[in-house]
């Protein structure tokens, strides 16, 4: 997935015609930001306690070639709020009303 990680321009009219309402589209962008990063910092964390050692002494403390890039990479990736917005306006995310909230 080609995913722009610099700034991009969205159109709103396009965003909102999905929910029928713009903030409601940003609030199922949102919650599959949060879903996304949650992932990737548990992916990032289970790939760096490899590493961790039982020691607390600075003197033990080295640099870990290996680790570093492993941060690299995931400091790379598109940001989740990108990867989440590209979802939604590509139409790759299902969501559904809570049944509460729509009878309000």
């Amino acid at each position: 997935m080609a995913i722009n990680a610099s700034i991009v321009t969205r159109d709103l009219l396009k965003m909102a015609a999905q929910t029928g309402n713009l903030y409601e589209s940003v609030a199922v962008i949102s919650r599959r930001s949060r879903q996304i990063a949650s992932k990737t910092k548990e992916e990032l964390n289970n790939k760096l306690a490899e590493f961790a050692s039982g020691v607390d002494n600075l003197e033990e403390v080295f640099e870990n070639r290996e680790q570093i890039e492993i941060s690299k990479f995931y400091e790379r990736q598109p940001k989740p709020t990108n990867v989440a917005a590209e979802e939604f306006i590509d139409g790759k995310l299902f969501w559904r009303m809570n049944e509460e909230a729509a009878a309000k």
